[in-house]
């Protein structure tokens, strides 16, 4: 018989976190105003928050940051990370950011302008992230999602959920004006769609689309080595080449890239953006050495840049790939069984919880998905964040809320931390609120929200 897949790597720290009883978690959630967010670590059990910058580090990783050389100017660890990139990425140009978003801030400076230059302006890809549409919309730019429409379908048995609809996207090119689309992103994978892979095929196909239009084609590409995983095993013609070439492959049809590394760089913290194009570095540069720091350093220091290098390689390994996309897909398998509806197939780095169909009850303006997070929160000290009408925020030009084809609860498992019994256990705290879920039906109102992106600190109250 075939071997299942073992964990390529021994325990070697551990970290205790706190068992908490559910009367402290009610009181807790409740002094945190019912965001998430605002809860502190101590008071979660499982934290599935986020994927991004809550995974552990590799011995080789620590190594390099007793080696970081913290030169203000041309420090070695930049070197090795410049190497890296152009290696397995295959970029000539790169600055380095603190994370993903500050990358955003300075590519869109550049492409984009500042102030209130994108009014009028568009910038299509398939679903954007949360930080790429507010880093669009604070610009008065607009985002277009091109996503195909079995992504919006939980049950849809698709393998490449995150593919651009090429007719959706050519037609935002032919109604607008070349100047008013300064860029394309597509994200691979695709995070708010379910952390859904993009296919080989459909990076090539909008790339053709965007160079028949003379429009940059960049990848926001935090999970560029899963999206990778899933091409080699779903998609034709890949099986038998490893995860480093096709993720040259990949980057070979784009103009540039951002990274939040913090994701497949499997560090604590920091970014990116690379380039094909040394002119257009040479713009950015002037945003990145204004809002990040000089170009040898950015936003990073040289540990970690040092154990970036080590990170970008090991999170380009099949066996690495396989224990990582494989836990996901364990919890996915155990919800599945139980009757949950969750995103399928299962993503790359994230099981999502379709909470539109797990309360039924609970209308759409008391946000579900924010709801069934805090009841799973309460149940079992598991923290997952909504991925729904919150996040969705409201429309900048109506300010009425925009509710998204999908309402759903991500729970996000951070790299190499936790084991499959966390899964388990996870598993069965869901469970348990999905046999009292037709009980709940008051969900939660805004108490108060920032103008933009205001899933990250609004503050909430229990529903009249």
């Amino acid at each position: 018989m075939d071997l299942p897949y073992a964990e390529p790597f021994r325990i070697k720290t551990i970290e205790q976190i706190y068992r908490s009883t559910k009367a402290e978690r009610e009181r807790w959630i409740k002094e945190a105003q019912y965001n998430l967010f605002n809860l502190r670590s101590e008071q979660v059990f499982v934290d599935l928050l986020t994927d991004s910058g809550t995974g552990a580090m590799s011995s080789a990783q620590w190594a390099e940051i007793m080696l970081g050389d913290e030169s203000y100017a041309g420090a070695s660890s930049y070197y090795k990370l410049k190497d890296t990139i152009s290696d397995i990425l295959g970029f000539p140009h790169f600055l380095p950011c603190h994370q993903g978003r500050a990358a955003e801030n300075v590519l869109f400076s550049t492409l984009i302008g500042v102030g209130d230059a994108g009014a009028g302006k568009v910038v299509p890809g398939n679903s954007h992230f949360d930080t790429t549409k507010g880093h669009i919309e604070f610009r008065k730019a607009r985002a277009v999602d091109c996503t195909i429409a079995e992504a919006f379908d939980t049950e849809a048995d698709h393998p490449f959920k995150g593919n651009v609809d090429l007719a959706k996207l050519e037609a935002v090119f032919k109604s607008h004006p070349r100047e008013a689309i300064p860029v394309c992103m597509l994200t691979i994978t695709c995070n708010s769609s379910g952390g859904q892979p993009v296919s080989m095929e459909n990076i090539k196909a909008v790339s053709s689309l965007c160079r028949k239009f003379k429009i940059p084609l960049f990848f926001d590409s935090a999970r560029f080595a899963e999206n990778a995983y899933f091409i080699k095993q779903r998609e034709k013609g890949y099986a038998k080449k490893s995860i480093k070439e096709i993720v040259k492959e990949m980057f070979k049809h784009a103009d540039g890239m951002t990274m939040s590394s913090k994701k497949d760089g499997i560090v604590n913290i920091g970014g990116f953006i690379a380039f094909r194009d040394e002119a257009l570095w040479q713009r950015a540069s002037t945003f990145n050495i204004m809002f990040e720091g000089f170009n040898t350093y950015g936003g990073m220091a040289g540990r970690d840049m040092g154990a970036l290098s080590v990170g970008l390689r090991e999170s380009t390994e099949y066996d690495y790939l396989e224990a990582r996309v494989g836990q996901v897909a364990y919890l996915g398998s155990l919800l599945t069984n139980a009757g949950i509806s969750v995103q399928r197939p299962y993503g790359g780095h994230a099981i999502f919880v379709n909470a539109k169909k797990f309360l039924p009850n609970l209308p759409k303006e008391e946000f579900q998905a924010q709801t069934l997070g805090i009841e799973l929160y309460k149940e079992g000290g598991v923290r997952g964040v909504e991925i729904g009408t919150l996040l969705a925020d409201r429309d900048p030009e109506t300010g009425k809320e925009r509710y998204p084809a999908l309402e759903l609860l991500r729970l996000a498992i951070p790299r190499r931390t936790y084991t499959n019994a966390h899964m388990d256990y996870v598993a069965a705290a869901l469970i348990n609120v999905n046999e009292r879920a037709q009980s709940i039906r008051k969900g939660y109102r805004i108490v108060w929200e920032a103008p933009i992106m205001r899933h990250f600190t609004v503050r909430l109250a229990p529903a009249r």
